[in-house]
């Protein structure tokens, strides 16, 4: 029998590979394809290679927190749900970065801390972590009673604060009273039907002379 190759996929062109072709990170430890690889920037040792994510927080880092996206994702969540399930690659794809290896391999680091950086990015938006599995690779993040309110953030170029959107009460509406003129109308139609319904009930069917009889015949006489 001959075995096939194992292949693997790039975590960052997304192209499937044999594994031999592949490297491993040596500060996320994901497996990437050479092209999407770099020898340390902070050592220069090309026998360390990183991929071109790890090189640029080194390079270039973020002055945002790395959990701000997942802060916006859940408050934008916590208008219409209270359950909330994501994979772990979800939630890379969420906060543009790759989780650490903890986040694999230990469910504590999922605990709802306030002191720590991460667990910073659901408790701020008022969300806690009900249930981890790290087999199946997803977490589950469960709205609390009462969530933090936004913070004030200042608008680019002016010292003014931005305060977050509140929309106008609503008021209610006002009905305006029925004129006289209506009101006068309708009590004539209540009484016309009172009156209807006053007069006596006559039995057997009436039905009327038509106009040329009448003209014709005399009021004693009938017609042959």
């Amino acid at each position: 029998m001959v075995s096939l190759p194992l292949k693997e996929q790039c975590g960052l062109c997304k192209r499937v590979l044999p594994y031999r072709r592949l490297r491993r990170c040596q500060r996320c430890g994901h497996l990437y394809c050479r092209d999407c690889m770099v020898e340390d920037v902070s050592s220069g040792d090309p026998l360390r290679p990183v991929c071109l994510n790890c090189a640029r927080r080194v390079v270039a880092p973020r002055t945002v927190g790395m959990y701000e996206g997942l802060t916006r994702y859940l408050r934008f969540r916590g208008s219409f749900t209270n359950t909330v399930k994501l994979s772990f690659a979800q939630i890379d794809g969420i906060i543009r970065n790759n989780l650490p290896m903890e986040a694999y391999r230990d469910e504590a680091w999922w605990s709802n801390i306030s002191s720590s950086i991460h667990s910073k990015g659901w408790l701020d938006a008022g969300w806690n972590v009900q249930e981890v599995n790290l087999k199946e690779g997803y977490v589950v993040f469960k709205k609390s009673n009462v969530a933090q309110p936004m913070a004030y953030r200042k608008k680019k170029g002016s010292s003014q604060i931005e305060k977050p959107f509140t929309p106008a009460p609503v008021r209610p509406l006002r009905r305006k009273a029925p004129s006289k003129t209506k009101l006068s109308k309708l009590y004539a139609r209540i009484k016309n039907i009172e009156r209807q319904r006053a007069l006596p009930k006559r039995r057997g069917s009436f039905k009327p002379k038509p106009s040329h009889e009448k003209r014709l015949f005399k009021p004693d006489e009938k017609p042959l």
